[in-house]
């Protein structure tokens, strides 16, 4: 059976479901045209569950489309110029070996520790604020005590314990040229030099020591025993021109003005100058009446040296 909706003959079945004795005919063609777009409509929902799509396109505003879009945001995020650079730098930093010991005792002065910390070194006060590339340095004669010396030395310590003075024996002995002074780095090479050309005529020769005397820094944070030069002065006061030639070169302080030239046999923090004073005496004694007769300490100066740093320089005098 057909009915015509408008311009269209279409074919249909009657179910019944229009009463046409209760509704005329432009109701029952209203009807008919809302059963058929419902057919239609299911129709081709139908056959889009048959044949799914199989690369469907999200439409623009929806959830898919949102998610695709935060997606490509990261994507362009991470393949940004600073956040390649921000990884390359997490990767270097993560893969970075660690510098070999033998580099680093090749430059001592760029991992020492900078430590203000007196108790690590038995009480002792910086006589200058230490700086990076600052090198305390120092032109002096070594001494090599011999056993006859440890022997005296033990039995002075002793003594000055006994008068409330706790004294510390010298890590090593040596007969100073110059006072202590700050060399930076890169003078330590020209510094040498130069104080290698004026020694260059300079004879060796022999000093001795055998009175004790009390000394104190200039800041008054360490008091020392000392055995004060008795021969071979003179030698002593010709090398220190030629030290002192060199320090004004380099705008340093010179030596003392007249200097008492000693080796340093023990120290004590602060200025105990008058305790010392008090047992310098019953000290003394213990030097004049050693058992081999007075003790004099003999030191062959043939060999003049600079410590800058943890660097020794040595200068060979002429016989």
């Amino acid at each position: 059976m057909y009915m015509r909706i408008g311009k269209i003959w279409t074919p249909f079945q009657w179910t019944g479901i229009v009463d046409t004795s209760l509704v005329g005919a432009a109701d029952i063609e209203t009807k008919l045209r809302c059963r058929m777009l419902v057919g239609y409509s299911s129709s081709s929902e139908e056959e889009e569950e048959a044949n799914p799509d199989p690369d469907p396109k999200p439409k623009p505003g929806g959830s898919s489309g949102r998610r695709r879009g935060c997606e490509e945001e990261e994507e362009e995020e991470d393949d940004s110029p600073r956040r390649k650079k921000l990884k390359a730098e997490e990767r270097v930093a993560t893969t970075r070996l660690p510098v070999p010991g033998c580099l680093l005792a090749m430059f001592p002065e760029e991992v020492e520790l900078q430590t203000e910390d007196s108790s690590l070194h038995g009480g002792r006060v910086r006589s200058f604020k230490h700086e990076r590339g600052n090198w305390a340095t120092y032109v002096y004669f070594p001494y090599h005590p011999d056993e006859e010396f440890v022997e005296l030395l033990d039995e002075l310590l002793s003594a000055a314990r006994a008068h409330g003075v706790a004294l510390s024996q010298q890590e090593e002995f040596h007969l100073s040229l110059s006072q202590t002074v700050v060399l930076r780095h890169h003078w330590i090479l020209p510094f040498t030099q130069r104080l290698k050309a004026g020694l260059a005529h300079c004879k060796k020769f022999t000093c001795s020591a055998g009175r004790l005397k009390v000394y104190c820094n200039a800041e008054r944070t360490r008091t020392f025993l000392g055995m004060e030069v008795s021969t071979g002065h003179a030698q002593l006061l010709d090398l220190v021109r030629v030290v002192d030639r060199t320090m004004t070169e380099f705008h340093l302080d010179t030596f003392y003005k007249d200097p008492s030239f000693h080796v340093s046999l023990a120290w004590c923090v602060g200025d105990l100058t008058g305790l010392m004073k008090d047992c310098l005496q019953e000290l003394q004694r213990l030097v004049d009446e050693h058992e081999d007769g007075p003790f004099a300490l003999r030191l062959d100066c043939e060999e003049l040296r600079c410590r800058a740093g943890n660097k020794t320089f040595s200068f060979a005098l002429e016989p």
